[in-house]
């Protein structure tokens, strides 16, 4: 395996883990995983980077929305692409997210059943809503701080829907800061959601047991501390 090292110094800052079998990089938010239709940065244009000696590039093995930030889990070889898709299919991974939201919940805790849809129309486009007629949707969630009406929560998707969290939380009643589709506020830091934790069982194809976490990005920040979050904010790397 080439040198981590090798890398520019602004993508090393965004590698969390690097193993033979995978890799955790920290996503900016902003930034798809796809190159668009108009063309623009994605992680795409990574890849040949990360790449690092191996006979492929390295893949996603899952999805994160263009406006979340945090950890984000690439499949350095075939057969550990394979199956780290298998673990994120079957549940055995354990995501934790952060998020500002506009409003606080009731309670310092809870389960949102919400069973989710995609819906479109011609003025607005494709957005997803909770519908009884939708896939199974389920999130955890726990108060952890807050200030005025804002709130800090965190988030543990126990599905992955797309947009989940997001709709989730307006569904809540307290839709996250800055979000532009599901919110009512816009801010100029973007959407306050941050894939914060990834947790990884063994296994032969991926190796030991994983842990690490995504700092707060420095946009979210003071939204954060205001709810309570430590100003101290280490990368854990295991």
């Amino acid at each position: 395996m080439r040198d981590p090292s090798s890398l520019p110094g602004w993508l090393a800052a965004r590698l969390l883990h690097i193993r033979p079998e995978l890799m955790v990089i920290d996503k900016p938010a902003g930034l798809p995983l796809d190159p668009g239709r108009t063309g623009g940065a994605s992680l795409s244009d990574w890849l040949p980077l990360l790449q690092l000696g191996k006979r492929h590039l390295p893949q996603p093995a899952h999805r994160l929305d263009q406006d979340t930030a945090g950890c984000l889990v690439l499949g350095r070889t075939k057969p550990s692409l394979a199956a780290l898709n298998a673990l994120f299919a079957t549940r055995a991974v354990r995501k934790t997210y952060w998020a500002v939201t506009v409003g606080r919940p009731d309670g310092s805790e809870g389960v949102i059943n919400a069973p989710l849809r995609k819906t479109s129309t011609r003025e607005a486009g494709w957005r997803m809503e909770a519908h009884p007629d939708g896939q199974p949707a389920r999130t955890v969630w726990r108060l952890l701080g807050g200030d005025g009406d804002l709130a800090w929560l965190e988030l543990r998707p126990e599905t992955g829907r797309t947009h989940q969290l997001r709709v989730h939380c307006a569904f809540l009643g307290c839709p996250i800061l800055g979000d532009p589709f599901y919110g009512n506020r816009p801010h100029p830091a973007g959407l306050h959601l941050l894939a914060r934790a990834i947790a990884l069982p063994a296994g032969p194809e991926t190796g030991a047991a994983l842990a690490c976490e995504a700092p707060v990005p420095a946009a979210m920040a003071p939204a954060f501390a205001r709810c309570g979050a430590p100003s101290s904010n280490p990368v854990t790397k295991v």
